[in-house]
């Protein structure tokens, strides 16, 4: 099944963040993705966009499935582009969670631009 028809799970904390094999294995499913090992690890991925309208759309649309699915990310907005960063807080690190939603993001930009 392809990842982005997945759904997020509760993450409670207190589990480890996913090991490097993990991510491996799941970023195959969001090639165009970059993980980041900054103070957390994270992914993160920067859409072009025609302007400022449709950076905000975008915006808005993640913000309507990360409601749907619990699961929340750090985006940053600007003129013709917008970055979009999704790890864990409870566990500072990456959560297959985060994977699910980089692939709706996705799909969400794809949707957008059709």
């Amino acid at each position: 099944m392809d990842i982005k028809f997945e759904k997020c799970v509760p993450c409670k904390g207190g589990i480890p963040p996913l090991d490097d094999k993990s991510i491996e294995e799941l970023i195959v499913n969001i090639p165009t993705w970059t993980v980041q090992r900054e103070q957390a690890t994270y992914l993160t991925k920067k859409f072009k966009t025609k302007n400022f309208k449709q950076s905000m759309n975008f915006a808005n649309l993640i913000f309507e499935i990360s409601e749907e699915e619990g699961h929340h990310p750090k985006i940053i907005v600007e003129f013709g582009n917008i970055e979009v960063l999704w790890w864990t807080h409870k566990i500072n690190g990456l959560h297959k969670n985060d994977f699910i939603m980089a692939a709706k993001t996705d799909d969400l930009f794809k949707q957008l631009n059709n």
